[in-house]
């Protein structure tokens, strides 16, 4: 026997280790293995907890309609896999490659557990196109700046997709039934939670691929427009490959117009900037709770409470700021374009520490990806590598009116605000108190004033920096 140990891969097709243990050139059957591992738990959240459930529950379907199963345990990976390779008489375990510190110290022990008991483990690079290491300077040192990153990441090959094993391949198991969220240690997410369902997932691709890709370019930064893939917790969780999802973006380039390819190119490189970010986090795994770029003396923060709980709240008299905390609490999701304001909006203007928010939509995001997430916060707080400058502080009130200039994504989010003028929601900061309770009374009053705090920040920075 042999066994795949499914971990950020909750799918069946395209999915390098799967397919690996599957022809691994013997007349051996696969069994599919699931560990729930309480030191990867204590790091979940319930929207994550809950559409990873849902994503097994159909990994499960899928092996089941072959006449297989998927064997899920509850346990320490390093005792439980061992174990079930004696029950299995299994010779080798695969899997596909993690790159957290976390998951670096569980596949340690894994990997010697197992070679305590003579059982061989085959380790494959799945979730990624590139993998951390692969790209870099003529120097061999890791890129610190996307652009020149991106451009190499473009322009080497890229494996085709996995096909999914035959039925034959598969053991003849049977797995006890998936655990509740309850039992599991979470409640039920406040949040609407997105089916995990990998055919559901790979329909959404197609359809994005079949349109709104070509004006991606265009559109990518308009929440209104609903311009963008929705494929980030499918990429979490692997319930979609991403050698699938990329053959899928160049396919869409036959018989595209140059514009169009280009606005393809762009989406392509948001796949760029994720592997970048997975890079800088595997080279400097301390970031995850320090800055990458430290600065002369430590940044003066306020955190003031009151002000974090108006945050999180979606309740700071910015209605643009408003609109992407409410989808947050709403959807377990943010649009990009307000994931930037948002955070600026919490590190600039209100001088709170990356790291609060980082914590926040690390509690709330069904899509929480921590090399990501790290990369972003950090980029917004002028803390990261290839971050915005530190005197460039996003002024809510004209990214609003940029992005969302008919006030669509705002009343959809904000309903005390549904029914004012387009023109008065985004002049709401400037507005007097008189005349913001005539117009929407139940809306809350600006909770600072962003010209006064911008300049606050900068201060800030310029001393840290020690320019003054």
């Amino acid at each position: 026997m042999q066994i795949h140990w499914h971990r950020r891969d909750l799918r069946a097709v395209d999915n390098a280790g799967l397919a690996a243990a599957a022809t691994a050139g013997t007349d051996d059957e696969v069994v599919p293995v699931f560990v729930f591992d309480d030191d990867v738990l204590t790091h979940a959240a319930p929207p994550r907890v809950a559409f990873m459930l849902d994503a097994l529950a159909s990994l499960r379907a899928w092996y089941r309609d072959r006449e297989s199963d998927l064997v899920v345990v509850r346990g320490d990976p390093a005792e439980v896999l061992p174990d079930l390779a004696d029950r299995y008489d299994a010779t080798a375990v695969t899997w596909g490659e993690d790159y957290s510190g976390l998951a670096n110290e569980r596949d340690a022990r894994v990997r010697l557990a197992l070679d305590e008991v003579d059982v061989d483990r085959r380790v494959v690079t799945d979730s990624v196109l590139h993998e951390p290491g692969s790209i870099t300077t003529n120097a061999g040192e890791p890129y610190s700046v996307f652009t020149y990153y991106g451009r190499k990441w473009q322009d080497r090959p890229k494996d085709d997709p996995y096909e999914p094993p035959e039925g034959s391949t598969l053991a003849d198991v049977s797995g006890d039934p998936l655990p509740s969220l309850e039992a599991l240690g979470f409640d039920e997410p406040v949040a609407e939670i997105p089916t995990a369902d990998p055919a559901a997932a790979r329909e959404r691709l197609m359809a994005f691929c079949d349109g709104p890709i070509y004006e991606y370019e265009d559109l990518r930064d308009v929440p209104a427009t609903e311009n963008t893939s929705r494929l980030s917790p499918h990429l979490k969780f692997g319930t979609l490959g991403i050698r699938e999802v990329y053959a899928a973006t160049e396919a869409a380039k036959d018989g595209a117009t140059e514009e169009q390819v280009e606005s393809v190119e762009t989406y392509q490189s948001e796949l760029a900037w994720r592997e970048f970010y997975l890079q800088v986090l595997a080279t400097n795994p301390e970031t995850v709770a320090q800055n990458f770029k430290e600065y002369e003396r430590p940044i003066d923060w306020r955190n003031d409470p009151q002000e974090f709980e108006a945050w999180k709240a979606g309740e700071t008299g910015y209605p643009f700021v408003d609109a992407g905390m409410r989808q947050l609490r709403q959807e377990a999701f943010v649009h990009n374009r307000l994931r930037m304001v948002v955070a600026s909006f919490l590190t600039k203007d209100l001088l709170i520490d990356w790291r609060r928010g980082y914590e926040w939509f690390h509690a709330r995001l069904v899509d929480h990806d921590t090399a990501s997430d790290v990369g972003g916060w950090q980029w917004a707080a002028s803390t990261g590598t290839d971050a915005q400058p530190y005197f460039r502080v996003f002024n809510p009130t004209t990214q609003g009116e940029r992005y969302d200039p008919d006030a669509e994504y705002i009343t959809e989010y904000v309903p005390e605000l549904r029914g004012v003028e387009p023109a008065t929601i985004h002049q709401w900061p400037g507005l007097s108190a008189t005349q913001r309770r005539n117009v929407a009374p139940e809306y809350p009053d600006p909770i600072v004033d962003h010209g006064k705090r911008r300049e606050a920040a900068i201060a800030a920075f310029e001393a840290a920096r020690g320019d003054s």
